[in-house]
């Protein structure tokens, strides 16, 4: 069986490995631990296509260590015994570095049967993942490793790639392929970052037939057969909640030009349903009382999305969007409610003043439940000054009014009324 072009591309060399400038290029972290020779426990994080494997391989071949690869998705207790066994076979003579891809599919028992053999450095584990190892990894593994973030690579770097496996093609098939201009830069400004996904497709513009000595790639075809670029956009994954939280905290920033770019992000995912849920939120968490109306008239955008569908949808979301993000901000509503929920956690309350306890049954007044409470609405301004909180907290302050126009006219209404 033929390998993937993405096989046969695969570096054997720092020299030939393309993006994670951070991690390996010269003098940073990674470098300086590859050239040392020195090998520690380490956990390779980030989405798929960007070099981890890799990576892992180009270690290997630095060290005198024998290489064992397991993907955790199909790998059994099975599979991690018969690697510690050859560590008393001429195999394990070195030690064994032990490439783990996926480790978070592994379950707790699996990671545990390591743990020994990488805590006295006779096995070396490289692991890696596409999801956040501080949640999917256990603490005994995490403590023993070093984590690196992959990062998506950039377009010039996939770029050198793709020119790279076109030329790997010419001399592989002794073929003569005409690249028009633009289509390696189209192609590495299409794959999101992912280096595999970018030599996938110049696989796939130069399929030849039998007897076929030439072969030209327009950008007509690149476009055509170029898959739509991947966001790192995955409902259940990293990606999903980095892309809502850059979204919440642009518009509680106030800046709504980032904030449609993630809100595009969204709708290319075609997620409303994240969407529509974390603008409610923010119309409360972050304008609150420094803009009330703004919850109604978010609602009214999210039902109209709903009703409408993409791509009509993504007019009232947009127009949702940049009214939260140039609107007057306040968190009085969520920090009061917060400080409110802390003292019930904290135990220390009391009871119910028993002039607020419900009355409205035979018996309430021998139980002095209700005696003694003043209607508001009987009083000048619908106010009295009575205790409602308990005894025990009748001075607690959870709310404190926030610095815009509306919350500040409250104030001085009620200080008003109040005197």
């Amino acid at each position: 069986m033929a390998s993937p072009l993405a096989a046969k591309i695969r570096p054997t060399d720092l020299s030939d490995f393309v993006g994670q400038e951070h991690l390996v290029g010269k003098g940073r972290p990674l470098y300086k631990i590859i050239e040392s020779g020195n090998i520690p426990n380490m956990i390779f994080y980030g989405s798929s296509g960007i070099g981890k494997t890799t990576l892992a391989s180009i270690i290997a071949a630095k060290t005198q260590k024998t290489l064992h690869k397991l993907n955790a998705t199909t790998a059994s207790t099975g599979d991690i015994k018969d690697i510690i066994a050859s560590l008393n076979s001429l195999e394990g003579t070195n030690g064994i570095l032990l490439y783990l891809d996926e480790i978070q599919y592994f379950n707790k028992k699996q990671q545990q049967i390591l743990l020994e053999f990488i805590e006295d450095g006779s096995i070396t584990l490289i692991a890696s993942t596409t999801e956040n190892p501080y949640f999917y990894v256990y603490n005994a593994i995490l403590s023993r490793s070093t984590v690196f973030e992959f990062k998506p690579v950039d377009r010039k770097a996939v770029q050198k790639a793709v020119t790279r496996a076109f030329d790997i093609v010419r001399n592989e098939k002794n073929i003569k392929i005409n690249v028009e201009n633009g289509v390696c830069e189209y192609i590495a400004s299409t794959c999101g970052g992912d280096v595999r996904k970018a030599i996938n497709t110049v696989e796939l513009l130069t399929a030849v037939k039998i007897g076929q000595t030439e072969i030209n790639v327009s950008l007509d075809d690149a476009k055509e057969v170029s898959q739509r670029s991947n966001m790192r956009y995955d409902r259940d994954g990293d990606a999903h909640y980095d892309i809502l939280s850059a979204f919440q905290k642009s518009i509680r920033g106030s800046d709504e030009n980032a904030a449609l770019h993630y809100l595009a992000r969204l709708i290319e995912g075609g997620d409303m349903a994240s969407i529509c849920r974390r603008l409610l939120v923010i119309a409360s968490e972050d304008i609150g009382l420094a803009y009330p109306q703004a919850i109604s008239i978010t609602k009214a955008c999210v039902d109209s999305a709903l009703q409408l569908g993409f791509p009509e949808a993504r007019i009232p979301l947009a127009e949702a969007v940049i009214l939260l993000a140039t609107a007057p901000k306040s968190n009085s509503g969520i920090c009061a409610i917060d400080a409110a929920i802390e003292r019930i956690r904290s135990g220390e309350y009391g009871d119910i003043p028993d002039t607020l306890k419900d009355s409205h049954y035979g018996g309430a007044q021998k139980m002095g439940h209700g005696i003694g409470y003043q209607y508001a609405h009987s009083y000048p301004n619908h106010w009295v000054k009575q205790q409602y909180l308990p005894d025990k907290i009748k001075n607690d302050v959870y709310y404190e009014y926030g610095d815009n126009k509306t919350e500040q006219a409250a104030k001085a209404y009620w200080e008003k009324i109040k005197k």
